[in-house]
């Protein structure tokens, strides 16, 4: 099984979660964090760090964002590694919590 990044990251992109991954699974777009589904082993460390609660195990992922395993399987092979907290956006606090940002996702 592994973890995703769903919608709520997105214009967020807290990075504390990258921080206490032990396989570097973590990647980095323009305003999202994608988990690469390969390199996730499940241990299950970011959850807890996520400021944003936007990771959840594959079987555990809201409904009607289901397309985000597929998005993270996708972007991640895509994006570089990121394996150090770097600081949010300055409008992170802003977008935390704000519904529906599939839109505002920079490939």
């Amino acid at each position: 099984m592994t973890h995703v990044v769903t919608d709520n990251c997105i214009k967020c992109k807290y990075t504390d979660c990258v921080e206490v991954c032990p396989v570097d699974c973590f990647h980095e777009g323009a305003n999202f964090l994608a988990i690469d589904p390969i390199e996730c082993i499940d241990c299950t460390l970011c959850v807890a760090e996520c400021p944003a609660e936007a990771i959840f195990a594959e079987d555990d992922v809201p409904a009607g964002q289901e397309n985000f395993l597929q998005i993270n399987a996708e972007l991640a092979p895509q994006w570089p590694v990121i394996a150090a907290r770097i600081e949010p956006p300055a409008d992170a606090d802003e977008w935390n919590g704000v519904a529906n940002k599939l839109p505002m996702l920079e490939r």
